[in-house]
Formats: structure tokens, sequence, C-alpha cells
């Protein structure tokens, strides 16, 4: 695998929340972030082996312009991730909304793959741009839901 692609060590992706990173479309040239999440499986919990990677671009299908992950990972409860916007609950290992207003929608996927105990974006979409959020905007997105994680 190519360094310039590496997002992270596998160990670096917590299993109970998000590991949020950066890339570049290259259609558009705009700036997008995503998300990375571990899918362990029961028969994984009691064993060394790190599970499956899933990942997504970091927004919400209901609407767009919010952030599954808002810096510092995004909430999980049952192996599903929430948006804390709206409580819509994405299954961890296929992106599905299975519940919230935007149920039935697919979170967008981003193709990484774990090699050698790292981390590697191979969508051919995208480039990678770094680790974290990217720039904030003035505007808050902040969540005045009632929901509590």
């Amino acid at each position: 695998m190519d360094e310039d692609s590496r997002i992270a060590t596998v160990d670096d992706v917590p299993t109970d929340s998000t590991f949020l990173f950066r890339v570049r479309d290259h259609d558009t040239d705009e700036e997008k972030e995503a998300i990375i999440v571990r899918v362990i499986d029961d028969e994984d919990a009691n064993t060394d082996s790190p599970g499956e990677l899933a990942c997504w671009l970091n927004y919400c299908q209901h609407f767009t312009h919010i952030k599954l992950d808002k810096g510092s990972g995004a909430p999980m409860r049952d192996g599903e991730v929430i948006c804390a916007n709206h409580g819509a609950y994405f299954e961890k290992d296929t992106g599905m909304c299975t519940h919230g207003p935007c149920e039935g929608a697919y979170l967008q996927a981003v193709e990484v793959e774990a090699t050698d105990g790292g981390v590697y974006l191979t969508d051919e979409d995208y480039a990678l741009v770094g680790v974290g959020p990217g720039e904030q905007d003035d505007v808050d997105l902040s969540s005045n839901s009632n929901y509590e994680f």
C-alpha cells in the first residue's frame, strides 16, 4: 500500500466510536470528512481479531450538512452510529439508517482497507488530506435534541 494513502493504524480506530479523517473529492476538488468504524462480531469479541472496517462520509442522510462525528467521535449504541441531532441510527457494518427521519437511507461509503496493521484509503474517488476534522465553519451545528446517549 502507498504510504500517502495511510490513514491510521487499525488500533487507532475505536470499537465504541468513530475515527475521523479528511479526503478531497477528485471530481469537485472539495474537501470532505469521513469516519471509520470497527465492526466487531460476537465471534471476534473474545479474540485479538481487529474485526472488519467500515467507512462513510461524515454526514447524516437526514440533513447532509449535519456531521455524525463533530470532532470527538460519533455516539454509538448497540452497534449503531447515532446522529446526535436527529436521533437517526445507522448500522455500523452497512451504513443503513434503521431508525429516525432518514430510515432506509444509506451513508455514502468510502473504500478503505486494513493491511499489515494499517488502514489505507483505497477509494479512487478521493485523496487523503489528513486526520481529524476539517476547517470549522462559524455556524453552530451542535445538537439541541432531547436524545440522550
